[in-house]
């Protein structure tokens, strides 16, 4: 028997269901940015190169943007609570495949299933809050639940880097499981009910086929790239997102229901924000974490610390902001946060190996600062912007564009590292060239923001 939607969903069950989806929002993105810390580590040992080494967070980036819309269309079909548990029973095994990987072909394998299962919680986390909260409270619990995230992402790289320091890099990839199994525990026997759209309609699974290899074609044409291959795989991929966004348009129940991106400009143009946004800062953790440990000479521990900055600026100012978006108009707060954003990536940009660590500091915590003005708000925007009913989709949607960015934030890195270092073990004699290739990637970033700039104040007004 499901649970109906809002106003029928009573006090304990919101609780209990927040609770659970809180400690999953902060797991997942330990075992995400756990793993990028450990990157150097993972490189010397296995004698991965450059190019190689990008794709270990790549590859789970890529599996989760091919498969977020697939299950957020099945957690519609099937209950978003079903799908959640499938999620993070997935996450456990996947992780300890991980930690056992005795190659760096395994190792970026049990990444992509990694991903796989992850996209079942990126698709749900959001749908499951929208579910039980009424719109007056939303706004908060989705604050709440992106402040989360970023304590997770600031955990991740401090914890990671102690036990690498000292157990290896294969600890970074088990240090989430007791939280996960926490979260399973709490999923099948303390949140009761079950939530699934009132018009489940069919599964699409042409289209859903469609849009994987597309996305596919579109990370390995990428990374492949100046190569003969590459550019006719890349020319492919984009000509199937065109195929796909038209098959999607004019099929009955498609995957992702793009008519929400022709007839709702607000919706729209916030996912396109959103998209810009996480393209032009995902990749800051990565390249943050290789400045200090190869430019900067510090150990994982140290590292890991520094690296915590960003993602604890988004942590402490998101729910803030999430409260704030329920009363002020979310355009506005979200395009001052791009504004800050851009600024602060462009003091990236200006990074070299003889900069200050205040300096860099500095950059970091007005980087995160803007991504938190912008994240909450928009979030609450897309969802605030559709009914009820498409409440699955739409936090699909928000789920795609986060993953769909933080990929290209990863391809845009394959891509610079393949053109300026190449496939060779990062040591010293190519330190000249690694550092460019990051002040590149976060030069890039800061310009893609401006863009992103005109769809964030573009997108039309959500409070009346």
């Amino acid at each position: 028997m499901n649970q109906p939607i809002e106003q029928g969903t009573s006090e304990n069950i919101q609780k209990a269901a927040l609770f659970m989806v809180l400690l999953n929002a902060f797991t997942t993105p330990v075992m995400l940015s756990a793993a990028n810390v450990a990157l150097p580590e993972i490189a010397r040992d296995l004698n991965i190169h450059a190019v190689m080494l990008s794709w270990i967070p790549m590859a789970y980036l890529m599996a989760s943007a091919m498969f977020v819309l697939v299950f957020g269309r099945l957690a519609d079909m099937y209950g978003r609570k079903r799908i959640f548990i499938l999620g993070t029973s997935s996450v456990i095994v996947t992780s300890l495949l991980a930690a056992a990987a005795p190659n760096g072909e395994l190792l970026i394998t049990a990444r992509f299933l990694q991903g796989v299962s992850a996209a079942m919680l990126y698709a749900t986390q959001i749908a499951i809050v929208s579910s039980v909260f009424p719109p007056k409270l939303r706004g908060h619990a989705i604050g709440l639940t992106v402040s989360m995230i970023y304590l997770g992402l600031t955990f991740g790289p401090a914890a990671g880097g102690y036990l690498i320091e000292f157990s290896g890099w294969r600890a970074s990839f088990v240090l989430h499981i007791p939280l996960a199994i926490i979260v399973l525990l709490m999923a099948i026997f303390k949140v009761k009910g079950e939530w699934q759209s009132d018009q489940p309609g069919k599964f699409d699974a042409r289209g859903s086929v469609m849009y994987a290899l597309t996305i596919l074609s579109l990370c390995i044409g990428v990374a492949g790239l100046p190569e003969t291959y590459a550019i006719i795989i890349l020319l492919a991929g984009m000509a199937g997102m065109f195929l796909f966004f038209y098959y999607a348009h004019h099929t009955t129940d498609p995957i992702f229901d793009v008519t929400l991106f022709f007839t709702n400009r607000t919706f729209t143009r916030s996912s396109i924000a959103s998209l810009i946004i996480y393209t032009a800062t995902f990749a800051n953790v990565v390249l943050i974490g290789l400045y200090l440990q190869y430019l900067q000479d510090m150990g994982p521990a140290r590292a890991g610390l520094f690296m915590m900055i960003q993602p604890l600026t988004m942590a402490i100012f998101s729910p803030i902001v999430g409260r704030l978006s329920d009363r002020i108009e979310p355009r506005v707060i979200a395009t001052i946060g791009m504004l800050f954003t851009a600024m602060g990536l462009a003091m990236l940009a200006l990074l070299n190996g003889n900069d200050t660590l205040p300096y860099l500091a500095s950059a970091l915590v007005i980087t995160g600062l803007g991504f938190s003005l912008f994240s909450s708000p928009n979030a609450n925007a897309i969802m605030s912007a559709v009914e009820k009913r498409y409440y699955g989709s739409a936090s699909g949607s928000i789920a795609t564009m986060r993953v769909l960015g933080q990929m290209s934030s990863m391809m845009l890195v394959a891509l610079v590292f393949a053109l300026f270092i190449g496939q060779v073990e990062i040591v010293p004699e190519n330190f000249d060239s690694l550092e460019q290739s990051i002040k590149l990637c976060f030069f890039i970033a800061a310009l893609l923001c401006l863009p992103g700039l005109y769809f964030s104040i573009a997108r039309g007004k959500i409070h009346s």
